[in-house]
C-alpha cells in the first residue's frame, strides 16, 4: 500500500473541504466554537466542520495535534493513542482506542489511522488522517472498529493577528456497529466542541515546556 500516496490525496482532500461553502447548517455554537455539518459523500453519515479561534501560532498549534505523544494528557475522548509505525517525518501510523460517550450509548471504538502533516506557504498547515488497513493491528473482537473517511484540521494565521491561529477542522468518522444516526447526530457536536476545548487546554498547559517553531516554520519536536 502506498501510504505516502494516500497522505497527499488525503491532504488535497481536506484542503478541498475548506474551499466548498456550499451545504453546510451550523448545528452548534458553544465557547466561541461553531460546528456545521451536511451530508458526506463518503458515507452515509454527516461531515461535520469546526471553527474556532486559537491563542497560539498556526505551527505550533498544526504540531500540537499531530504529535501522539502527550496526547492521551489533554484528550478526554481517548483511553489509548500510539504510533504503530512511523513512514516519515510528516507520515505515520496510529492506533487508538476511545473512551464511550453520549452517557455510554456509543461504546469504545478503536481505529487505524494515517496521520500526515503538510505544511503550505504562509504559514498554513494540515494535519489530515484516513483509515487505512494496517496487518499488525487487525480488527480485535473487544472493539468495534471504526473508520475515518478523511478528516483533518486546516491551521492558519489568524488575519491581522498572526499569533492568534484559525483552526478549522473536518470530521466523518463511520462509528460503525449498530448505532442509530440520530445518536450520533446529537452527540457529535457537543463532542467535537469538548475536543477543542480540551485541546486549547492543552496548547495552553505546552507553552512553558519550550516548544518553539525554528524559522521555517517548523517545530522543534524531539524526534523519535
Amino acid at each position: 500500500m502506498d501510504y505516502k500516496a494516500i497522505a497527499k490525496h488525503t491532504a488535497q482532500e481536506v484542503l478541498g473541504y475548506s474551499q466548498d461553502t456550499a451545504g453546510w447548517k451550523v448545528v452548534k455554537i458553544s465557547k466561541k466554537i461553531t460546528v456545521s455539518s451536511k451530508p458526506s459523500k463518503k458515507f452515509s453519515g454527516k461531515i461535520y466542520r469546526v471553527e474556532a479561534i486559537i491563542p497560539e501560532s498556526s505551527c505550533k498549534v498544526s504540531d500540537f495535534l499531530y504529535r501522539l505523544d502527550n496526547r492521551l494528557t489533554w484528550d478526554k475522548e481517548l483511553k489509548a493513542c500510539n504510533m504503530v509505525h512511523r513512514i516519515d517525518s510528516d507520515t505515520i501510523i496510529s492506533h487508538t482506542i476511545t473512551q464511550s460517550f453520549a452517557m455510554g450509548s456509543i461504546s469504545p471504538r478503536d481505529f487505524v489511522d494515517l496521520v500526515h502533516i503538510k505544511r503550505y506557504e504562509g504559514n498554513l498547515n494540515i494535519v489530515c488522517c484516513i483509515s487505512v488497513d494496517f496487518p499488525l493491528y487487525p480488527p480485535a473482537s473487544n472493539y468495534i472498529r471504526g473508520y475515518n473517511h478523511p478528516c483533518g484540521y486546516i491551521c492558519s494565521p489568524l488575519q491581522g493577528n498572526p499569533a492568534y491561529s484559525k483552526l478549522v477542522a473536518f470530521v466523518q468518522t463511520d462509528m460503525r456497529g449498530k448505532l442509530s444516526p440520530s445518536v450520533i447526530e446529537a452527540t457529535m457536536p457537543s463532542h467535537l466542541v469538548s475536543f477543542i476545548i480540551n485541546a486549547k487546554d492543552g496548547i495552553k498547559a505546552l507553552k512553558t515546556s519550550g516548544h518553539e517553531c525554528d524559522r521555517r516554520g517548523h517545530s522543534s519536536l524531539p524526534k523519535k
